[in-house]
């Protein structure tokens, strides 16, 4: 009889310390990290100088942009409307767009306005700029494509 205690109360503790374990191991918080690549230190302004341009989340049929020898052309409407401007850098990271010309007549911007923009990040063939329009500010995200060359 006294065997018969002895052994159930270790039972009982043996059981009792387990719960407990198993609520330590719970309340431990599991954690994953994704590694996030670093933001470009410093940011890599030559990124806009050439290239074809997507606006994150946009399809290509909304919005794209061409960037070659200073000129930046914003295409919309599948491509069908355009509006083309002149760069003027004032250094590596800051520059003015200039209205040149544009398709549709209804559209908003004027030939002759003036944009202020500013690459303020770049991650790759990422680009965030912050640009300034008729007092608004604007933050576009951009990816720089690459194009299969035939």
């Amino acid at each position: 009889m006294n065997f018969l205690k002895v052994f159930s109360a270790t039972v009982l503790l043996f059981c009792v310390s387990q719960i407990n374990a198993q609520k330590k191991e719970a309340t431990k918080p599991k954690t994953e990290t994704v590694k996030q690549k670093p933001l470009d230190n410093p940011v890599k302004c030559g990124n806009i100088k050439e290239g074809t341009f997507l606006r994150i989340n946009y399809p290509k049929n909304l919005w794209y942009m061409t960037v070659k020898d200073n000129v930046q052309t914003e295409y919309y409407n599948d491509g069908k409307d355009f509006i083309k401007s002149s760069m003027v850098f004032l250094d590596d990271c800051n520059y003015k767009v200039i209205v040149l010309e544009k398709s549709e007549k209804d559209n908003p911007v004027k030939i002759g306005d003036v944009y202020s923009n500013k690459i303020f990040a770049s991650q790759d063939n990422f680009l965030r700029i912050e640009s300034v329009m008729n007092g608004d500010k604007y933050d576009l995200p951009l990816e720089k494509i690459i194009e299969n060359k035939k």
